[in-house]
Protein backbone atom coordinates (compact mmCIF):
# COMPACT_ATOMS: atom_id res chain seq x y z
CA UNK A 1 0.00 0.00 0.00
CA UNK A 2 1.67 3.21 -1.11
CA UNK A 3 -0.26 5.61 1.16
CA UNK A 4 0.80 5.97 4.77
CA UNK A 5 -1.85 7.27 7.16
CA UNK A 6 -0.95 9.30 10.24
CA UNK A 7 -1.35 7.12 13.30
CA UNK A 8 -1.17 7.28 17.06
CA UNK A 9 -0.70 4.56 19.65
CA UNK A 10 -2.10 3.78 23.07
CA UNK A 11 -1.19 0.81 25.23
CA UNK A 12 -3.09 -1.71 23.07
CA UNK A 13 -4.35 0.28 20.09
CA UNK A 14 -3.21 1.91 16.90
CA UNK A 15 -5.46 4.79 15.86
CA UNK A 16 -5.20 5.67 12.15
CA UNK A 17 -6.38 9.18 11.37
CA UNK A 18 -8.84 9.99 8.61
CA UNK A 19 -10.00 13.45 7.54
CA UNK A 20 -11.83 14.77 4.46
CA UNK A 21 -8.48 15.73 2.94
CA UNK A 22 -7.00 12.27 3.58
CA UNK A 23 -10.02 10.56 2.01
CA UNK A 24 -10.05 12.85 -1.05
CA UNK A 25 -6.38 12.03 -1.60
CA UNK A 26 -6.95 8.29 -1.15
CA UNK A 27 -9.83 8.24 -3.63
CA UNK A 28 -7.67 10.06 -6.20
CA UNK A 29 -4.51 7.98 -5.82
CA UNK A 30 -5.36 4.45 -4.67
CA UNK A 31 -6.70 1.42 -6.51
CA UNK A 32 -10.03 -0.11 -5.53
CA UNK A 33 -8.32 -3.06 -3.86
CA UNK A 34 -6.00 -0.77 -1.86
CA UNK A 35 -8.96 1.40 -0.84
CA UNK A 36 -10.89 -1.63 0.40
CA UNK A 37 -7.88 -2.64 2.52
CA UNK A 38 -7.11 0.89 3.78
CA UNK A 39 -10.71 1.65 4.71
CA UNK A 40 -11.38 -1.84 6.09
CA UNK A 41 -14.36 -2.43 3.83
CA UNK A 42 -15.85 -5.81 3.00
CA UNK A 43 -16.84 -5.32 -0.63
CA UNK A 44 -16.71 -3.20 -3.75
CA UNK A 45 -20.31 -2.17 -2.99
CA UNK A 46 -19.23 -0.68 0.35
CA UNK A 47 -16.39 1.10 -1.45
CA UNK A 48 -18.83 2.61 -3.96
CA UNK A 49 -20.98 3.93 -1.09
CA UNK A 50 -17.92 5.56 0.49
CA UNK A 51 -16.92 7.05 -2.86
CA UNK A 52 -20.43 8.46 -3.29
CA UNK A 53 -20.30 10.08 0.16
CA UNK A 54 -16.92 11.58 -0.73
CA UNK A 55 -18.23 12.90 -4.06
CA UNK A 56 -21.23 14.53 -2.38
CA UNK A 57 -18.96 16.32 0.09
CA UNK A 58 -17.82 15.20 3.50
CA UNK A 59 -17.29 18.67 4.93
CA UNK A 60 -18.38 22.26 4.44
CA UNK A 61 -16.97 25.69 5.15
CA UNK A 62 -17.58 25.34 8.91
CA UNK A 63 -17.97 21.59 9.47
CA UNK A 64 -15.28 18.96 9.37
CA UNK A 65 -14.62 15.53 10.80
CA UNK A 66 -11.69 13.66 12.25
CA UNK A 67 -12.04 9.98 12.91
CA UNK A 68 -9.73 7.11 13.58
CA UNK A 69 -9.66 3.46 12.65
CA UNK A 70 -9.07 1.41 15.80
CA UNK A 71 -6.62 -1.44 15.32
CA UNK A 72 -5.28 -3.93 17.84
CA UNK A 73 -1.61 -3.09 18.24
CA UNK A 74 -0.45 -6.71 18.47
CA UNK A 75 -1.84 -7.81 15.08
CA UNK A 76 -3.32 -4.67 13.43
CA UNK A 77 -6.79 -6.24 13.28
CA UNK A 78 -9.46 -3.62 12.63
CA UNK A 79 -11.74 -3.54 15.66
CA UNK A 80 -13.72 -0.33 15.20
CA UNK A 81 -13.64 3.41 14.82
CA UNK A 82 -13.89 6.52 16.93
CA UNK A 83 -13.67 10.23 16.48
CA UNK A 84 -15.49 13.44 15.83
CA UNK A 85 -17.95 13.03 12.98
CA UNK A 86 -19.41 16.53 13.26
CA UNK A 87 -16.87 19.23 14.10
CA UNK A 88 -18.19 22.80 14.15
CA UNK A 89 -14.91 24.61 13.55
CA UNK A 90 -16.44 28.08 14.09
CA UNK A 91 -17.70 27.11 17.53
CA UNK A 92 -14.87 24.88 18.83
CA UNK A 93 -17.24 21.99 19.50
CA UNK A 94 -17.64 18.53 18.06
CA UNK A 95 -19.82 15.46 18.39
CA UNK A 96 -17.96 12.34 19.40
CA UNK A 97 -18.90 8.95 18.03
CA UNK A 98 -17.48 5.45 18.18
CA UNK A 99 -18.24 1.84 17.49
CA UNK A 100 -16.78 -1.64 17.57
CA UNK A 101 -16.82 -3.82 14.48
CA UNK A 102 -17.75 -7.04 16.28
CA UNK A 103 -19.21 -8.09 19.63
CA UNK A 104 -16.08 -10.12 20.36
CA UNK A 105 -14.24 -6.83 21.08
CA UNK A 106 -16.75 -5.68 23.69
CA UNK A 107 -16.05 -5.69 27.43
CA UNK A 108 -12.28 -5.60 26.91
CA UNK A 109 -11.73 -1.91 27.70
CA UNK A 110 -10.86 -0.96 24.12
CA UNK A 111 -13.38 1.85 23.93
CA UNK A 112 -12.29 3.25 27.30
CA UNK A 113 -8.72 3.30 26.00
CA UNK A 114 -9.81 4.93 22.74
CA UNK A 115 -11.97 7.52 24.53
CA UNK A 116 -9.03 8.63 26.69
CA UNK A 117 -7.09 9.34 23.51
CA UNK A 118 -10.03 10.93 21.66
CA UNK A 119 -10.96 13.34 24.44
CA UNK A 120 -7.34 14.43 24.86
CA UNK A 121 -6.93 14.79 21.08
CA UNK A 122 -10.14 16.82 20.83
CA UNK A 123 -9.24 19.29 23.55
CA UNK A 124 -5.50 19.56 22.92
CA UNK A 125 -5.03 19.08 19.17
CA UNK A 126 -8.37 20.23 17.76
CA UNK A 127 -8.63 22.97 20.42
CA UNK A 128 -12.21 22.07 21.24
CA UNK A 129 -13.99 23.84 24.05
CA UNK A 130 -16.88 21.36 24.12
CA UNK A 131 -17.40 17.70 23.20
CA UNK A 132 -20.97 16.50 22.69
CA UNK A 133 -22.42 13.00 22.59
CA UNK A 134 -25.85 11.63 21.71
CA UNK A 135 -26.49 8.23 23.30
CA UNK A 136 -29.45 5.90 22.93
CA UNK A 137 -31.40 5.50 26.17
CA UNK A 138 -30.77 1.73 26.28
CA UNK A 139 -27.10 1.83 25.23
CA UNK A 140 -25.71 0.89 28.65
CA UNK A 141 -22.01 0.62 27.61
CA UNK A 142 -22.06 4.12 26.12
CA UNK A 143 -23.95 5.52 29.10
CA UNK A 144 -21.25 4.05 31.33
CA UNK A 145 -18.54 5.70 29.17
CA UNK A 146 -20.28 9.06 29.53
CA UNK A 147 -20.25 8.68 33.32
CA UNK A 148 -16.67 7.40 33.43
CA UNK A 149 -15.35 10.42 31.50
CA UNK A 150 -17.40 13.04 33.31
CA UNK A 151 -19.86 13.94 30.56
CA UNK A 152 -22.87 15.81 31.95
CA UNK A 153 -26.37 14.80 30.90
CA UNK A 154 -27.98 17.88 29.34
CA UNK A 155 -31.18 16.68 27.75
CA UNK A 156 -33.44 14.06 26.22
CA UNK A 157 -34.37 14.14 22.52
CA UNK A 158 -37.53 12.26 21.54
CA UNK A 159 -37.33 10.01 18.46
CA UNK A 160 -34.00 11.58 17.53
CA UNK A 161 -32.23 8.69 15.78
CA UNK A 162 -33.54 6.30 13.11
CA UNK A 163 -32.07 2.82 13.39
CA UNK A 164 -33.20 -0.71 12.57
CA UNK A 165 -36.42 0.60 11.05
CA UNK A 166 -37.54 2.64 14.02
CA UNK A 167 -36.93 5.90 15.85
CA UNK A 168 -35.20 5.90 19.21
CA UNK A 169 -34.67 8.59 21.81
CA UNK A 170 -31.23 10.06 22.48
CA UNK A 171 -29.76 11.47 25.65
CA UNK A 172 -27.60 14.55 25.13
CA UNK A 173 -24.26 14.77 26.96
CA UNK A 174 -21.61 17.48 27.06
CA UNK A 175 -18.06 17.74 28.30
CA UNK A 176 -16.47 21.19 28.67
CA UNK A 177 -12.70 21.59 28.56
CA UNK A 178 -11.33 22.00 32.05
CA UNK A 179 -14.45 20.76 33.85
Amino acid sequence: MPTTLEQFETKRLILRKQTPEVLRNLFKTESDSDLIRLLHLDSIEELRKEQEKNNKGLSSYNREFVWFQLLEKENENFIGWGGFHIWYTDHNRAEIGYGLSDDKYKNKGYMTEAMEFLIHYGFETMHLHRIEAFVGTTNVPSLQLMKKFGFEKEGHLKEHYFTKGMYEDSLVFGLIKGN
